[in-house]
């Protein structure tokens, strides 16, 4: 299986740039990722033209505030229940700065918030990015998190 991070727009911030690279780089050494930009004034996600991913064998995430909130250990264990099912492609989509509309989350498969506080969206993907790779060293049982 493969993760794909579908960030709308590009990161402009460099300590976020290089966050991101940084737990990037951790996250490859446990699975195949890749980032992709969606440019935001290209972005039409409806029901005829949904997110741009790989049918049926891709399981979706979109980040949404109103998405399921799960502790780090919970998101581990879904994280690892999803690698376990034979997608071949795990895809996180983050919107833009406005979200998502409600027609852009119909291909998604689970709706997924990390926080009860809002953040900017280019701080999001630098969360997301740590909060996958935290999940990856607890199914290894490694000492990352402290429980």
């Amino acid at each position: 299986m493969k993760i794909i991070l579908l960030f709308t727009g590009k990161t402009e911030e460099s300590y976020l740039k290089e966050g991101i690279d940084i737990y990037s780089k951790r996250v490859e050494r446990y699975i195949p990722h890749e980032i992709k930009i969606i440019n935001e004034r290209k972005k039409k996600f409806t029901a005829g033209n949904s997110l741009p991913v790989s049918g049926h064998s891709s399981y979706v995430v979109c980040l949404d505030e109103k998405g399921d909130k799960l502790s780090s250990v919970d998101f581990a264990k879904f994280l690892e229940k999803i690698m376990n099912q034979g997608y071949k492609e795990l895809v996180f989509v983050t919107g833009g700065a406005y979200g998502f509309t409600e027609r852009e989350t119909l291909r998604a498969d689970r709706l997924l918030s990390l926080s009860k506080m809002t953040f900017s969206h280019q701080m999001v993907r630098l969360i997301l990015v740590e909060q996958i790779y935290r999940a990856l060293t607890i199914i290894r049982g490694e000492p990352y998190h402290h429980r």
